[in-house]
């Protein structure tokens, strides 16, 4: 319920992540009480000591009427009870700070949890243009590395800062009551410390945002090249790529050395800050004592309290780092929350019910955004039942057309219709659980085989499973295989031939059974051998279903109910396969060109 909730709006607030914590973040705030007044009590032992059992006599008010009264004045039962108060503000620091750094990890790995599956899932709901535009790494990065730094801050420095801050209050409030003239030359220098660290802190996080998007590149260099690494050594060019990282790789520690180098400048500075109070304190307080208007111990609990109280200023110095790290990794998270979705469903979008498959563009234009028209004013109709090619040159808008029909993009203008009815109509859901598909690059999971047959209808029987790869024949392969269908695919399916993961994929579109099929170059690349148990697969999936297939090898869809030549994004030709070769058009010149290609590599 939590992460739904925080779905309805992209931006996501602190505040907003916080909130289903309070309760944790409520007990932390109790830690933190408990040791600030840990840390206010910890100079107050040694005061006893100093003034009421080495001196002759009481030298303070509270110490000459309460401990007397609870001690009888005893030299030796004061020393005992300063003992007993150490080890009790040991005791409660140590069990407060245990309780905030537990409370304080646990929000931070929820928060952590839910703002990694928010991001994940508003990434998932971005149409494909968003996904062509960005780069893999990039985005790996910010759902693991930024939410780390955000997961880091909250860890140590959420409640950090406020424990550093009512420590600060407390003993100042102690300080100007012993002494408030000795207080504020200890706070002179306190203006020029947190000038520091306000300069340093937006000059670090502007660096290290520039760290980040280095980082980020870095990672989409490697994805890249891990996942396309049989090309790499195809073309020999491991040397090329190592060096191509390289060079990223020093451009990253450039950067990140300019990053260090503020982070290095400012705790030295702050330090020197601290050390110029302390000196003046120093002065002043011993030159108190010498003429009688302050007490030794008085004068040790105001060193340790200053010097309490600078070491969180100096912390929180320190910190400027973890806090850049994560308003960094914050804005990158916001910037993909805040991408707005393309392809929304209508406010009355209706669940799809079981088409019959016919589908129909009526003056559909389309652009990627770039201003380059892919499709321009298309007009055609696939009836339900019948096999429709979609043939082309490279480059002429068939891929588009096939992606426009399950809304992976959405159109410049024009309208789309199956059955009858506006695709924007439908909930995005259940019109895809519609469509079957079989795509020239077949993607496998590193999963077990039945996995991912079963991926697009993952509640199916073991039987379906089974059958779905009997008619797609790859049942005969994968019971050779060594835990026949519990075999555990390598990335991508890489273990298996270009056929076998063509048929698996055929399976997976079989157990669907979807009444529209789309084929995108199914058969490219394969040998006639497996092109032959390719095509007996595809004749039984095609099987009273409307077909749509794009086709660079004509020869595979002379069979079609009706071919459209695409040139330009734009349909030139239409008809069958005798009707284009009669009409002596573009589908005949790429007919006649493939023919002549096929005949000089057959002598």
């Amino acid at each position: 319920m939590r992460l739904k909730q925080k779905h309805r709006s992209a931006r996501l607030t602190i505040a907003s992540l916080l909130r289903p914590h309070l309760g944790a973040l409520m007990l932390g705030f109790l830690a933190i009480a408990g040791e600030s007044i840990a840390n206010l009590l910890q100079p107050w032992p040694l005061k006893v000591v100093l003034d009421d059992v080495l001196r002759s006599r009481n030298t303070h008010a509270w110490a000459t009427r309460l401990l007397p009264n609870i001690l009888g004045g005893d030299k030796m039962s004061m020393l005992e009870f300063a003992c007993a108060l150490v080890l009790a503000i040991a005791v409660l620091d140590a069990v407060c700070s245990y309780g905030e750094k537990y409370l304080t990890t646990s929000v931070a790995q929820w928060v952590s949890y839910d703002l990694r599956l928010a991001i994940y899932s508003h990434i998932q709901r971005l149409s494909l243009a968003f996904h062509d535009q960005k780069r893999t790494g990039d985005l790996i990065s910010r759902v693991t590395d930024d939410i780390e730094a955000i997961q880091a801050f909250i860890t140590n420095g959420l409640l950090g800062v406020l424990i550093n801050a009512m420590t600060i209050v407390g003993m100042l409030g102690v300080m100007f009551y012993l002494n408030w003239r000795f207080t504020l030359i200890a706070l002179s220098v306190v203006p020029v410390l947190f000038s520091f660290v306000y300069i340093y802190t937006r000059r670090i996080k502007k660096a290290s945002r520039e760290v980040r998007k280095k980082e980020g590149e870095i990672t989409s260099v490697v994805e890249e090249v891990l996942s396309s690494i049989r090309v790499v050594k195809a073309f020999a060019r491991e040397d090329f790529e190592v060096e191509r990282l390289e060079r990223e790789n020093l451009e990253a520690i450039e950067i990140s050395l300019r990053a260090r180098t503020l982070k290095a400048k400012l705790t030295p500075l702050v330090g020197i800050v601290v050390a110029v109070g302390t000196a003046l304190v120093l002065w002043f307080g011993a030159r108190l004592v010498l003429v009688g208007a302050l007490s030794a111990g008085s004068l040790v609990v105001l060193i340790l309290y200053l010097g309490k109280m600078y070491k969180p200023m100096q912390e929180i110095s320190k910190m400027a780092d973890t806090y850049s790290k994560a308003a960094v990794g914050y804005e990158r998270i916001q910037e993909i929350l805040e991408t707005h979705v393309e392809i929304k469903d209508l406010p009355r979008a209706r669940a799809a019910p079981r088409f019959k498959g016919d589908i129909k563009f009526e003056d559909v234009s389309f652009s990627y955004g770039n201003g380059l028209t892919v499709l321009n004013k298309v007009n055609l109709e696939m009836r339900a039942g019948q096999v429709s090619a979609v043939v082309g040159p490279t480059g002429a808008g068939k891929t588009t057309i096939i992606s426009l029909i399950p809304r992976f993009y959405e159109l410049t203008e024009g309208v789309i219709r199956i059955d009858g009815v506006d695709i924007r109509q439908f909930r995005q859901k259940s019109l895809r659980k519609q469509l079957s598909f079989v795509l020239q690059e077949t993607i496998l999971f590193h999963a077990p085989v039945w996995q991912n047959i079963a991926y697009g209808k993952p509640n199916c029987s073991r039987q379906e499973i089974i059958r779905a790869a009997e008619l797609a024949n790859a049942s005969e392969f994968i019971e050779r295989l060594p835990d026949g269908y519990d075999t555990v695919l390598g990335e991508r399916g890489m273990t298996l031939s270009g056929g076998q993961r063509q048929r698996i994929a055929i399976a997976r579109a079989v157990i669907r059974d979807t009444p529209i099929l789309i084929l995108d170059e199914p058969t490219s690349g394969l040998d006639s051998g497996s092109e032959k148990l390719v095509f007996e697969a595809l004749d039984r999936l095609m099987e009273g279903r409307t077909v749509v297939v794009i086709a660079h090898r004509l020869s595979t869809i002379q069979r079609a109910d009706i071919i459209f030549v695409v040139k330009d994004g734009e349909i030139v030709e239409r008809g069958r396969h005798d009707q284009l070769m009669k009409l002596r058009g573009l589908y005949a010149k790429l007919h006649d060109l493939q023919f002549k290609d096929e005949l000089s590599r057959a002598s």
